[in-house]
């Protein structure tokens, strides 16, 4: 065998192996609830990943203790965190079209995605969200963990009845 053979079989070996490796992400078997679209590498409906409700508790739930300018005192959200479903999806982007159910829509710099971050909340003190309640999702900002997340600026990327993610560029 030629080296260059032998390199073009080490290069095939490691494409096959890093496909393989690849996690993709099973389809939504239950009510899709989110749907990621554009610059994303992992996908399981044509070009956009869809989320039931147990697909985004799969990617680990965490609890933020706020207060936020549209409820009385300090509410208990659970969700995914934002940079944790970013992640899972792949995104390659800088950008964040979040809209929702009517489509009202905000966009989210992706450097908002950080540990401690936005979650995609998906209860509320206990409860699931219905759509008159803000929900089923909302992107929730831990607001009283800085003075930085104290602003008009972030208050208005804090979406509520979220159901599309475009992933800018």
């Amino acid at each position: 065998m030629s080296y260059t053979a032998l390199i073009r079989s080490f290069v095939v070996a490691a494409a096959v192996t890093a496909a393989s490796a690849a996690s993709a992400l099973d389809p939504a078997k239950e009510q899709v609830v989110l749907t990621v679209s554009g610059a994303i590498t992992e996908t399981n409906a044509g070009q956009t990943a869809e989320f039931d409700l147990a697909m985004l508790k799969a990617l680990g739930a965490v609890t933020v203790e706020t207060s936020t300018i549209w409820t009385d005192g300090v509410q208990s959200f659970v969700g995914v965190p934002l940079d944790d479903l970013l992640a899972a999806v792949g995104a390659e982007g800088s950008m964040l079209k979040a809209s929702a159910i009517n489509d009202y829509a905000v966009e989210i710099p992706v450097g908002d995605a950080v540990p401690g971050g936005p979650i995609v909340a998906y209860m509320r003190n206990g409860d699931a969200m219905s759509v008159r309640e803000k929900g089923p999702l909302w992107i929730v900002y831990p607001f009283d963990s800085t003075p930085d997340y104290q602003s008009e600026l972030i208050y208005s990327r804090s979406i509520w009845q979220l159901d599309r993610i475009e992933v800018q560029p």
